[in-house]
């Protein structure tokens, strides 16, 4: 692979305007193609064969009521010390439910002074508008004409808010925070490089391939299921490695130019060695990314395909757009020997040295600090964001915040129950008052509607109002106890709703943690035995991984469950942990922490077959691939640092949880951990049984081969000269 990337290298150096004029084409053509089709989310989180989605499979045939509507909640909450049953209120609802009426589209509208929908104290109610096309066909018209009739009741100084499917409340793909996260990883750029114009360089390539990524996942709305965080998600994982492989093929052009190679030559071995390391790297990320698909979990299996979509244009990006723009570059990136290089040098010569000198202390010291930021994870929750977790001025948290004012916590998390009476021989509409009557005893119940039967008398539907909010334990405890329900008069329970849902998802991710850890795990044994020729080091590395994936789930409930440094993040609300962000984070790890024990111990090894020295090997890798790695490791961290200020609490999660688990992974377990183990073990680390050493594979990660072929080249070309 290494001689082919090297010839590509070379090709695109000369053919540099064509190939970024293809990928400006190819960009404005995918960006385009979304723009006409218009991308079409889904945002079904269901997961095939849950109690939950058996149950609304039988209301969907038991309860036939015909294509779906739109519908919109309006929420209205009374001044301080009044109430909504005063003439005023009344009249100035009234009055506003009259002028919405007024849009042709609307089918009905249900006045809270009819439906009975006002709370016990009168302060707050709500009607619900049914429009005659489903939630997709509602025009932009409609929703204004609801949210200017509003103006009725706020100008009687009632408070007015909207819920339900209303248009405009898109996922934001990018933001202030992010650019932010860019602007830091452009300064650690311009640190390493020296120069301002060619810090830029490759962030610039990073969001073109990125730009390529999002415009075909856009496009893919329209053939797969694929949720709005998806593309979030993709756009902070694309960005962060698009930024950091091409700064490996950067920083191995300078390299290479500082020793007076030619510039087109340059390219084409920092192509055929940093872009060999960068094309194992990245198809490891997509490896790990894509094995979301073995839980058979379809929105995480989109996610995964997705981010590994935007992973492989990273890589495209990284081997084809990349050498053109260092082509045209040209002599801007020979690198400058100056003062301040030789005292970068020391610095990462003492790091080595201070690694091999302290090996107990760094070793036992990395492991202490890992295992007490874990120590939170042992009480780990999982479960999904609701309204009431987004920030307080956010127009659907005033929504819930009002409802749960007047109805109580749970009104937002209510229970649909299906009643199957099937089995019941006789008196089927007794056995499901006697149901009714069971879950009313149960704890945590506020209130229960009759049963209401289908046409058949058979099924039934029960709606249960919760005393707690739907991420509360004892909500999910009580969605238990009903299923647990054994009626003695034969009735089956089902249970489904948002927050049985969010319990089942929850449930059958925590199931599929530990299949796909193993999986990962045992890949990257594998893995890291073929590159290192060492049982030894793979041990450790994996031993590594899992520390980081624990200490990084530490600090996710330490801040996102338990509330701490809540206001540092700006996070509205402490909750559950967000349900996949456990599995999606090991999936996205594993490959980061796969490339940075790639990078550095690479070169450990290169060094220890020529000196067998093992304390030289580990000094040589920390001084060859250490900066490197540290600016990789910043800019990552910077980049998803970003997201944790983003709007979506899911995004800011997934930011946090990154951000934090690169921190650990790159600067205490790879830069500092595994080095100091090494030392310890000495020329065990190495050790690789012979009859083994014969089976697998030898794999030449950043082409080492390539450039010993290419140097005996040129030595072979100079002794003909001289011959001659």
């Amino acid at each position: 692979m290494s001689r082919m990337l090297y010839k590509l290298g070379g090709w695109v150096a000369r053919h540099r305007i064509k190939v970024i004029c293809a990928w400006i084409v190819v960009l404005i053509a995918t960006i385009g193609a979304a723009g006409i089709l218009k991308p079409s989310f889904s945002e079904n989180m269901s997961i095939p064969d849950t109690p939950s989605e058996k149950a609304m499979k039988v209301i969907n045939k038991e309860f036939p009521h015909g294509p779906d509507k739109g519908s919109i909640r309006i929420i209205f909450g009374a001044k301080d010390g009044e109430k909504l049953t005063a003439k005023s209120a009344k009249e100035a609802i009234e009055n506003t439910l009259k002028e919405m009426n007024k849009d042709d589209s609307i089918d009905s509208i249900a006045s809270p002074f009819l439906a009975g929908t006002i709370a016990k104290d009168g302060t707050v109610a709500y009607a619900d508008i049914k429009y005659k096309s489903s939630a997709d066909d509602i025009k932009d018209y409609s929703i204004k004409h609801v949210k200017d009739s509003l103006s009725i009741a706020d100008d009687d100084g009632l408070q007015t808010e909207l819920s339900g499917d209303i248009p405009g409340a898109e996922m934001e793909i990018g933001g202030v925070s992010e650019i932010v996260g860019i602007v830091l990883a452009f300064v650690v750029l311009a640190i390493t490089f020296g120069s301002l114009l060619i810090a830029g360089l490759p962030i610039l390539t990073a969001l073109i391939g990125l730009g390529v990524s999002i415009g075909l996942t856009l496009i893919g709305t329209q053939v797969f299921d694929i949720a709005s965080v998806s593309l979030s998600l993709a756009g902070m994982i694309g960005l962060a490695v698009g930024i950091d492989y091409a700064l490996f093929i950067f920083s191995k052009h300078r390299q290479f130019l500082g020793e007076g190679i030619q510039k087109n030559e340059s390219i084409a071995r920092a192509a055929g060695t940093a872009g060999s390391a960068v094309v194992f790297a990245g198809l490891t990320v997509i490896v790990a990314l894509c094995g979301l698909t073995v839980v058979h979990i379809p929105f995480m299996s989109a996610m995964g395909l997705t981010a590994g979509l935007s992973v492989l244009m990273a890589v495209l990006a990284s081997i084809t757009l990349v050498p053109a723009v260092l082509s045209i570059a040209g002599k801007r990136m020979i690198p400058k020997a100056n003062k301040k290089k030789e005292i970068q040098s020391a610095e990462t010569n003492f790091w080595g040295r201070f690694v091999t000198k302290n090996p107990i202390l760094l070793s036992v010291f990395s492991i202490l600090i890992l295992l007490v930021i874990s120590i939170p994870s042992m009480h780990l929750e999982l479960g999904l964001p609701d309204a009431g977790m987004k920030a307080k001025d956010n127009p659907e948290r005033r929504a819930y915040d009002l409802l749960a004012e007047g109805f109580g916590e749970g009104f937002n998390g209510q229970l649909t129950i299906v009643a199957d009476a099937t089995s019941v021989p006789e008196n089927k509409a007794e056995a499901l008052a006697d149901a009714v009557k069971e879950i009313k005893d149960l704890d945590h119940v506020a209130s229960v509607t009759p049963a209401m039967p289908n046409a058949k008398g058979d099924f039934a539907i029960i709606t249960v109002v919760p005393t707690t909010g739907p991420n509360d334990k004892a909500t999910k405890d009580l969605v238990q106890d009903v299923r647990s329900l054994a009626d003695q008069n034969g009735v089956d329970l089902l249970v489904t709703g948002s927050t049985a849902v969010n319990i089942d998802i929850s449930d059958r991710l925590n199931d599929a943690i530990p299949i796909f850890a193993v999986l990962i795990v045992g890949f990257a044994f594998i893995l890291l035995t073929i590159v290192f020729r060492s049982l030894l080091v793979p041990l450790v590395a994996v031993a590594g991984f899992i520390l980081t994936m624990t200490a990084t789930l530490g600090v996710c409930v330490f801040v996102l469950q338990d509330g701490n440094l809540i206001d540092l993040f700006n996070i509205p609300e402490k909750g559950p942990i967000l349900a996949f962000l456990p599995i999606l984070t090991i999936g996205i790890l594993f490959g980061l922490a796969m490339d940075y024990q790639v990078f550095l111990v690479s070169k450990m090894r290169e060094e220890y077959v020529k000196t067998k020295n093992p304390v030289q090997a580990i000094q040589a890798g920390l001084k060859h691939s250490g900066p490197v790695v540290t600016a990789a490791g910043l800019i990552m961290i910077f980049v998803f640092a970003g997201f944790i200020f983003a709007g979506e609490a899911s995004i800011k999660a997934n930011g946090l949880a990154l951000s934090f688990g690169v921190l650990f992974d790159a600067f205490i377990v790879r830069m500092t951990l595994i080095p100091s183990i090494m030392k310890l073990m000495g020329n065990a680390a190495w050790y690789l049984p012979k009859w083994l050493d014969k089976i697998i594979p030898n794999v030449d990660i950043e082409g080492h081969h390539l450039t010993k072929e290419i140097q005996s080249e040129i030595d072979t070309e100079q002794k003909h000269r001289i011959s001659m």
